[in-house]
């Protein structure tokens, strides 16, 4: 199973193309979750609120992905489908793109609509930065607030991250590192017999 996937750094510029004076705005962004596409799209709503469409397509997960396309009212596969192609073809994952149009009052037909639909997703993912990035593994760690630099110390053996932490006599912390320092991590754990650790599902 995979351990690193492509996505893109942060959202785009957008990019803009025209046809037979419709515009096409293609626009680019990392997507953590599924959730969080509809906060994205309402501000490209509220960012155009003269546009017609607002056809998209996004992809989360890496060894089983899940996807969704959305025509939003353009005739069946012109505007999700070839915009997905796009996402496809730069091979990403955990990233949306969302084409917004503004009609121009002339009809493109089905091709001239798949055309510029792929032109502007394509647009907005060539002008993205585009990473490598590597699958994480979540923890959740509870110790002893006199503790905790020895816990702190291992978390930075591992290179692993901390996400939260809540302060009290009671300690709680969140924290991602990478998987190939897993299972070492919770050796250090286990041996320091002064943390408990739970390894937390992370959902789409």
């Amino acid at each position: 199973m995979s351990q690193f996937f492509k996505t893109i750094l942060k959202p785009n510029e957008a990019y803009l193309y025209k046809e037979k004076k419709s515009k096409f705005y293609g626009h680019a962004f990392p997507l953590p979750n599924k959730e969080a596409f509809e906060e994205k799209i309402a501000l490209l709503k509220e960012q155009y609120p003269n546009a017609n469409h607002f056809c998209y397509a996004w992809q989360i997960g890496v060894n089983q992905p899940i996807y969704k396309l959305n025509d939003d009212g353009e005739p069946n596969n012109t505007g999700g489908a070839p915009i997905y192609g796009q996402i496809q073809s730069f091979e990403l994952t955990n990233v949306a793109v969302v084409v917004v149009r503004i009609f121009g009052g002339v009809k493109l037909g089905p091709g001239g609509l798949i055309t510029a639909y792929k032109a502007s997703a394509r647009g907005a993912l060539e002008h993205a930065k585009i990473i490598t990035s590597e699958i994480k593994d979540l923890y959740s760690l509870e110790f002893p607030y006199s503790k905790m630099h020895i816990v702190i110390r291992i978390v930075q053996s591992q290179k692993g991250i901390i996400l939260e932490k809540f302060v009290e006599n009671t300690c709680k912390m969140k924290i991602s590192l990478s998987k190939t320092k897993s299972n070492s991590f919770e050796e250090k754990i286990i041996e320091s017999r002064i943390c408990h650790f739970k390894k937390l599902e992370i959902t789409d």
